[in-house]
């Protein structure tokens, strides 16, 4: 008698500690869980495609609909691009200067439902140059929030890499796509 009243009172407990409620009751719609971030660099040059990315562990939270912080501001270091191979890490690095600006920063603010999706604004620091966006889209998929901008080498100044004596070019504009996992 004795063993089952110690279980009732155990279960008892459990509930009332709400140990046993289902984690998708815990789920707020107006909070956001980031626990990465990934940017891609996407463009031409005479000779195909290139991708070159960075990933980073950042973890944050995104309230909406509320006073409380609703951006988020990362640093990216320039020197962890990653390219696919030796010689286009290298020309990454020389073409935005990353000796002497060796971090960018994104901020992203003032995030709003839209939709299924969300709009924000978004700066972005590469060089000494900032790109800034309004009512920029965040598409919403199961793992992550996208954002894509189309951006010119000539925005913030910089040539885009030639090699073989300008056999090889990289085309002026180029595609950044920002992927903020969530948790």
């Amino acid at each position: 008698m004795s063993r089952i009243s110690i279980i009732l009172m155990g279960l008892a407990l459990f509930f009332i500690l709400g140990s046993a409620k289902p984690h998708f009751l815990l789920i707020d719609p107006n909070i956001i869980i980031i626990d990465r971030l990934e940017i891609e660099i996407l463009g031409n040059s005479t000779v195909g495609q290139y991708n070159c990315s960075n990933s980073l562990a950042y973890r944050d939270t995104i309230f909406l609909n509320s006073n409380t912080k609703n951006s988020l501001k990362s640093e990216i270091s320039m020197n962890n691009f990653e390219c696919g191979n030796r010689i286009m890490n290298k020309d990454v690095k020389s073409t935005v200067k990353a000796t002497k600006f060796p971090k960018s920063t994104v901020t992203i603010t003032n995030i709003k439902p839209f939709g299924t999706n969300y709009k924000c604004s978004l700066n972005f620091r590469i060089t000494d140059k900032t790109l800034s966006y309004q009512n920029m889209i965040l598409k919403t998929t199961k793992k992550s929030l996208e954002g894509v901008v189309a951006v010119n080498f000539s925005d913030i100044e910089l040539e885009p890499p030639t090699k073989m004596g300008g056999l090889i070019k990289v085309k002026d504009e180029f595609v950044i796509h920002f992927n903020l996992y969530k948790q």
